[in-house]
């Protein structure tokens, strides 16, 4: 990759956002961490996944499509139901999943039609979701399940949304934030844009509302600004300086494990991942493999912690450069003047 387009995505929100999800992606949703060091050892790059997975729930999820226009588990449906089932076992080191790969389209289609369109998102999204072999991820979170429930029984697009209360949600919020920046976007559209694209899949005020506050963070921070000052300003409400001083006495492990929960509801898991932000500030690196190595909804909260941590810290070149999707990442750079 040519160094100055090395050096956008090094600063980059999305490279960050997909770069936390590919480092995640093989320990994610492990909630027994001796399990998770016992298989993965001290997690320091890009690894890939290993079966079977001792925390799967995949054995008692459960999606059956009622026609063709729901059918989004395709081939991996023979794999829900069963024990140990790795969520991503299909994936290689250094590939992201499947939301992380929606948000990579996201960017590219608004940094394509030169400005956000929800309803031609929502056809590149449908369309992608049920074409055979587009991605070859196993799980399908919850969100896509209840979208596509609603569309498979005749609901208009824009209304299959439901509520959902994952930090899933905040994950396409980098790609918005720096594709509309790019295209020079005001913070009040940027701001709309992200409100609008969230509504269609979580209707819920708290994924709302959080999106807008790691949007507002994101927007100051690529202008410059300092993080621990921004976070303090816009996200009074999910971290104060009296938590942080709280929480510092005690490791990563412990602040999201005992003190917070490491799953993927929003009122723990959005404050979670900004208290790693916060406490890995200047270290891209350690940031991103500590908030996998604390296990739970790492790959989501994960989209939050990269992108803050890629714009404060910027992102090492070895992880850019070692993201299976570096190449897409370098067209669309390039694909914006500088």
């Amino acid at each position: 990759m040519p160094e100055t387009l090395l050096n956008r995505s090094a600063c980059s929100p999305l490279t960050g956002s997909l770069v936390a999800d590919a480092v995640s992606m093989p320990v994610h949703w492990y909630y027994d961490r001796e399990a998770l060091r016992r298989d993965y050892g001290l997690i320091d790059g890009y690894l890939a996944p290993k079966s079977p997975h001792p925390d799967s729930i995949l054995w008692r999820s459960h999606y059956e499509a009622t026609n063709p226009s729901g059918d989004i588990l395709r081939e991996q449906a023979a794999f829900w139901g069963q024990r140990g089932v790795h969520y991503h076992q299909n994936l290689a080191a250094g590939e992201n999943t499947l939301n992380a790969r929606l948000s990579l389209s996201l960017a590219a289609l608004i940094l394509e039609e030169r400005g956000y369109d929800a309803d031609r998102w929502l056809e590149r999204y449908i369309r992608f979701m049920l074409t055979p072999g587009c991605h070859a991820d196993t799980y399908v979170e919850e969100y896509h399940r209840i979208f596509f429930t609603n569309y498979a029984a005749g609901v208009k697009p824009r209304k299959c949304g439901g509520r959902d209360v994952h930090i899933g949600g905040l994950t396409p919020v980098p790609a918005i934030v720096e594709s509309m920046g790019l295209l020079g976007a005001g913070v009040t559209d940027i701001r709309h844009v992200v409100k609008q694209h969230v509504s269609l899949t979580h209707r819920d005020d708290g994924v709302l509302r959080a999106a807008d506050v790691f949007a507002r963070i994101l927007i100051r921070l690529r202008a410059g600004e300092d993080l621990r000052g921004v976070m303090l300003d816009e996200a009074a409400d999910w971290i104060s300086r009296a938590k942080t001083t709280d929480w510092d006495r005690y490791p990563d492990d412990v602040v999201i494990g005992r003190i917070l929960s490491p799953a993927c509801y929003i009122p723990d898991a959005f404050p979670a991942a900004l208290f790693l932000v916060w406490r890995h500030a200047n270290d891209f690196r350690r940031g991103v493999c500590s908030n996998a190595q604390v296990g739970g909804d790492n790959c989501h909260r994960g989209a939050v912690v990269g992108a803050l941590l890629a714009c404060a810290a910027g992102v090492p070149e070895d992880l850019v450069s070692g993201l299976a999707v570096a190449p897409r990442l370098a067209e669309l750079h390039a694909s914006v003047p500088a």
